[in-house]
């Protein structure tokens, strides 16, 4: 698919009808230019991440002029190191995510393959077509932008996620001006986050986060936990000023809290702090000096809270009468993950301090009055809704149109849409999916392999062999079962079993000209038909004939 020279096309490959595994294409005059391209996380057959489909950009390598980051969090970048030799393609981001891309690519044997380059926040880029200016604005993270991209047959502002923030602590302040000058300019195409479209009123300031988090360590005796996104570089620095207020000092739990301060300070913005400790220094630390500082607010299960609350860290125990403050959100899906670690630090004696009582996290998403006021600066003649579920893609649709935005459009992934000069037309979609990060390889979660295993998880699996004797079958079955039923019960599932198998050889004994591969066919359909009566279920059954 080659875009036209009088064509501007927008396509997502992530991040539509989903929180997370954002990836999005531009097409203008024959090239494509890639946006972003992030993980989700999951909990699917021992598999954690997940990200988009590449199979597409395998088509169009050749003509991809660059692949801009707005952000450095997970579900924007996250799976360039796993997807880069898909596409390989030149990458730009500003220095802080650029640290943590290269960071990535190191870790994954791409270091001196792939190349990125630092662009300074405020400045454009041309790639081949597409002017690229990088604007500033406020987001959990430093350095986030909206990127406006003008080309000869349209423009469009793609905001990546943001809100309004006047005190950050990290990074610079909105610069309406500079939005509204967009406007002025003239922008056809709004491509915006969704995430927060059914919050009213704002998003709420980092800064009295920070007051709020001063206040609730300072009541504290024993040791304090804060756990919170490794990304929100903001309340990392609120978790400093709030332990320097109290006397504590700050330690660090978690790699990637590691990662994100050496990004910070590669930036520049944690000039005047002091270098954090490690968590082998936890222990020798007055226990009512300390603020521990933990990755895993969502659950994960390897992160430093999950094994903390599991009692499995190596060097970090947690004491009755100590307190670990949530300073998060709940994203939709971690529920049962994230009240299991609840439950479990509840049943040792701990303090705990969340959200839903206590102000402890604003969102780094713009609710609808800031959604309102990014319409009004902007004055876009369409939408187009991304970074949400399907339901909130729709809302914001809505929400636009009673705000004053003329058009708009919930794409989902894989859509085509032609956006040349204000047009919102969908012409075509492409195919689209997920693959998933399994142990050190990369598995589309429609595989064959992936569907197996789902078969597996729901109804465990028997394994027979049959031994032929010329041509008779003899009655030495090999029988394993897997999953399939208790300790207890597995003779007997066992004795089921062998009963199928000689009744279905019996039934095709006066066939002549049998072939073995029926054989196999009719004892496995054989032994599914009994397992479903006697147990309700079909476990996956495989018949061997040696």
């Amino acid at each position: 698919m080659t875009p036209k020279e009088n064509q501007l096309l927008f396509l997502p490959l992530g991040g539509c009808g989903e929180i997370g595994m954002n990836l999005s294409l531009y097409g203008h005059n024959g090239k494509w230019l890639m946006v972003d391209c992030g993980i989700t996380f999951i909990d699917e057959m021992g598999m954690e991440i997940a990200m988009p489909d590449p199979s597409f950009l395998t088509t169009i390598k050749n003509d991809i002029v660059g692949l801009v980051i707005t952000h450095g969090h997970e579900d924007h970048i996250g799976g360039i190191a796993h997807l880069w030799p898909y596409f390989e393609t030149p990458i730009y981001a500003t220095p802080f995510t650029a640290y943590l891309i290269r960071e990535k690519l190191k870790e994954n044997g791409l270091g001196q393959q792939a190349k990125v380059t630092e662009v300074q926040v405020g400045s454009t880029i041309d790639l081949e077509g597409f002017n690229i200016q990088y604007v500033p604005i406020t987001h959990s993270i430093p350095e986030a932008n909206m990127l406006a991209i003008k080309t000869s047959a349209g423009s469009v502002l793609h905001t990546g996620d943001w809100k309004i923030d006047p005190n950050p602590l990290i990074g610079t302040a909105p610069d309406i001006s500079a939005y509204e000058q967009l406007g002025i300019q003239g922008i056809d195409t709004l491509v915006c986050d969704s995430t927060n479209v059914f919050e009213t009123g704002h998003s709420g300031s980092e800064i009295e986060v920070q007051k709020s988090l001063t206040e609730l360590v300072g009541l504290q005796q024993n040791r304090v936990a804060v756990a919170c996104f490794a990304s929100n570089v903001a309340r990392l620095h609120s978790c400093y000023e709030a332990a320097k207020a109290t006397g504590r000092q700050v330690v660090l739990a978690g790699r990637s809290l590691h990662r994100m301060d050496k990004a910070a300070r590669y930036a520049g913005y944690f000039k005047n702090m002091k270098s954090f400790l490690t968590d082998e220094a936890l222990n020798s630390l007055d226990p009512s000096k300390v603020l521990l500082v933990c990755t895993g607010s969502q659950g994960e299960p390897r992160s430093a809270l999950a094994r903390i609350a599991d009692g499995s860290h190596q060097r970090i125990k947690l004491d009755p009468g100590d307190t670990i403050i949530f300073s998060s959100r709940i994203i939709p899906g971690n529920e049962d993950r994230i009240h299991h670690m609840y439950d479990c630090f509840i049943n040792r004696g701990l303090t705990l301090i969340t959200d839903d009582e206590n102000f402890t996290h604003v969102s780094g998403h713009p609710y609808q009055d800031e959604l309102k006021k990014m319409y009004g600066w902007i004055k876009p003649k369409n939408l187009i809704a991304v970074h949400g579920e399907r339901a909130h893609l729709m809302k914001h649709v809505m929400f636009a149109k009673q705000s004053g935005v003329p058009n708009g459009h919930a794409p989902q992934n894989g859509e085509v849409l032609d956006i040349s000069r204000g047009n919102l037309d969908l012409i075509k979609n492409v195919k689209t999916g997920r693959w998933a990060l399994d142990g050190n390889q990369l598995v589309s979660l429609n595989s064959n392999e992936i569907k197996q295993r789902t078969k597996l998880n729901r109804g465990g699996a028997i394994f027979v062999t049959l031994t032929k004797n010329g041509n008779k079958i003899t009655k030495d079955y090999k029988i394993t079962c897997m999953g399939v039923a208790s300790e207890s019960e597995q003779q007997s599932i066992q004795d089921t079993v062998e009963d199928t198998i000689t009744q279905a050889l019996f039934d095709l004994k006066n066939e002549s000209n049998l072939k073995l591969s029926r054989v196999s066919d009719l004892v496995r359909q054989a032994i599914c038909r009994d397992l479903l009566t006697l147990r309700g279920k079909k476990p996956h059954v495989i018949v061997h004939l040696s």
